[in-house]
């Protein structure tokens, strides 16, 4: 979930001018709605069609308390697609949202933070509506409804499920015609919808399909594509989709170029452990929805297939408008980690590990740290990790909000972290108004400026936020300096860790690498070269996507010889990727490894 949609979040639940409610997925503050057990009527821990439209009228009559018309996480709603933004009011990736403390201050229109004016979330006309981009620069097409596509037409394919090189096709097929409602009813709740799942010519009964993400869900209107969950064993336990028993099939929301997910992958998968991602084409009920992102889930089969043992404890720290997942120390109490770290599996004593972690980090001197941190923590993999998050610009990653990643205490009691939302890097850092927290300015003194707020939202070691105020003219947005917060308590991970000599050095070692390497266009180019020409068609005649082709095209092509220069402003949605992996390696380059 970008910055900009979390502060828009905030605005919305915080101004009580606008009195609208929000729908809260799991992990957002709202939990998640439990109905499986009050309307499963056979016992089976599922719902079947009868089951599910018992739970649908209950809902109904009994709206959660979060959610009303008009309401941010209700079907369609969110700002208007073209109200603020190129790609029609879905989060255009880093940074605050536009105008945030410029002229007008504090409120919507020109400069000031919130709606644009006139325009609530919901959008004009009422809730659930938002059609094709209206405001400036809008360029998200008019949804319509996609081809019809036969399953007899797709050819089997004996590729892995992914595979980079091909283009899978995933039919889904539900019960009923009114899928994208049902789905919408039970968004935030327990309840899965229950479809076949067809690929390579076999099907996959009683599939659970759920709409997932945040901002990728509330800030996208019906009739759009949204990213989906698939649980394949929903209804039988030893149910697999070739090997693997969940499907993350992700929108794309921010990302012009459709390519950031999938091409995080594919660079720190050299280095570390983390979720593969490929594309793959949806049909559902027999009508083309378009390309999606499939991303491994975190789970215990990427655990055996990474580490060789799915024995330990895993969290998501997951996305907040306040992050606050970055293992600041929060005293003994297990209560006050409950959120953001979401603990999937182990019990009470991996999460006093966890919080024994916090305290060290805290409570350690500098030169004390390696002896003490070295036998809790994978250090070489952790010094990847960051090198990754910061030298790529992940946007949504631990050098920025602390959220949005995975964490694995493993069967040695050894802690691992692992990549978790990969799809909003390969753009500039920061935004107008205020520049990216912890943000200095391009190229500017190492951790001043403006920090994230801590966990409970105050700002780590300066007694206060900085006042907002115009951001000055620096350098390029992709010169985030690897050294950025290096004062931040919040993210003691990056301020504790990259304070010991040695591992300081590692780590810039590994940016150096990360640029020569990686970010060279002879060897990073021919991948995305081929992986837009995989999806190229399917892009162009897609009919629910969230951005233009256009849009897609300048990203992924050669950049035009009069817009080789990376725009002088905070990354909001994608720019062309040889610019970026250009211009990133060639300030990276520069780094002093010391």
């Amino acid at each position: 979930m970008s910055i900009r949609a979390c502060l828009f979040v905030m605005f919305c639940g915080g101004v009580g001018a606008l009195s609208f409610a929000m729908a809260q997925p799991p992990g957002m503050g709202g939990g998640e709605r439990k109905l499986l057990e009050q309307f499963d009527a056979d016992k089976n821990g599922w719902l079947n069609n009868e089951e599910r439209k018992q739970a649908r009228v209950f809902i109904k009559e009994n709206p959660a308390p979060q959610r009303g018309p008009g309401g941010f996480g209700g079907p369609g709603s969110g700002p208007p697609p073209g109200a603020n933004g190129r790609d029609g009011g879905r989060p255009e990736g880093d940074g605050p949202p536009r105008g945030f403390g410029g002229p007008g201050g504090f409120g919507g229109g020109t400069g000031g933070f919130g709606p644009p004016d006139g325009r609530g979330p919901g959008g004009p006309g009422g809730p659930g509506r938002g059609g094709p981009g209206r405001g400036p620069g809008g360029n998200r097409p008019e949804a319509t409804a996609g081809a019809s596509v036969e399953k007899s037409s797709v050819a089997a394919l004996s590729n892995d499920l992914y595979d980079t090189s091909v283009l899978r096709t995933i039919f889904i097929d539900f019960e009923n015609a009114d899928w994208e409602s049902e789905l919408e009813d039970f968004h935030g709740t327990d309840v899965d919808v229950a479809a076949t799942v067809t690929v390579d010519g076999k099907s996959y009964p009683n599939s659970g399909i759920h709409f997932r993400g945040m901002s990728s869900y509330g800030m996208v209107p019906a009739g759009y594509k949204r990213s989906l969950n698939v649980s394949m064993d929903m209804a039988d336990e030893d149910q697999r989709l070739l090997g693997y028993k969940t499907l993350n099939l992700l929108n794309g929301s921010g990302d012009e170029s459709m390519m950031s997910t999938v091409l995080y992958s594919h660079i720190a998968r050299q280095y570390i452990p983390a979720p593969k991602a490929n594309f793959v084409r949806v049909v559902i009920n027999g009508e083309n929805w378009g390309v999606y992102t499939n991303v491994q889930q975190f789970n215990k089969e990427f655990l055996q297939e990474n580490y060789g043992s799915d024995e330990g404890a895993r969290w998501k720290v997951s996305g907040s408008p306040r992050g606050g997942g970055g293992l600041d120390y929060r005293g003994e109490d297990p209560a006050n980690y409950q959120h953001p770290y979401e603990q999937k599996s182990g019990g009470k004593k991996s999460l006093a590990k966890l919080i024994e972690l916090c305290r060290v980090l805290d409570e350690t001197p500098t030169d004390e740290l390696p002896a003490a941190l070295e036998p809790l923590v994978a250090v070489d993999e952790l010094l990847w990790f960051l090198a990754l998050d910061n030298g790529l610009i992940n946007s949504d990653g631990y050098w920025v909000r602390a959220s949005d990643y995975s964490i694995f205490l493993d069967k040695d009691n050894k802690f691992h972290f692992v990549p978790h939302d990969m799809n909003e890097a390969f753009r500039g850092a920061g935004g107008p108004g205020r520049g990216g927290p912890g943000m200095g300015g391009p190229g500017g003194p190492r951790g001043d400026g403006p920090r994230d707020g801590g966990p409970r939202g105050e700002n780590a070691g300066d007694g206060g936020p900085r006042e907002a105020g115009p951001r000055p003219e620096m350098g390029s947005p992709l010169e985030l300096d690897p050294l950025i917060g290096m004062d931040d308590s919040s993210k003691p991970l990056r301020s504790k860790v990259l304070a010991v000599p040695k591992y300081r050095e590692q780590y810039l070692r590994n940016i150096r690498e990360l640029a020569e390497k990686s970010l060279d266009w002879n060897s990073l180019g021919p991948f995305v070269t081929q992986a837009a020409s995989l999806i190229d068609e399917a892009v162009k005649t897609e009919t629910r996507k969230l951005g233009s082709y256009e849009a897609f095209v300048a990203a992924t092509s050669a950049p035009k010889a009069e817009t080789n220069q990376p725009e002088m402003r905070g990354g909001h949605g994608s720019m062309n990727l040889k610019t970026f992996a250009e211009t990133r390696r060639q300030y990276l380059m520069k780094q002093e490894v010391k």
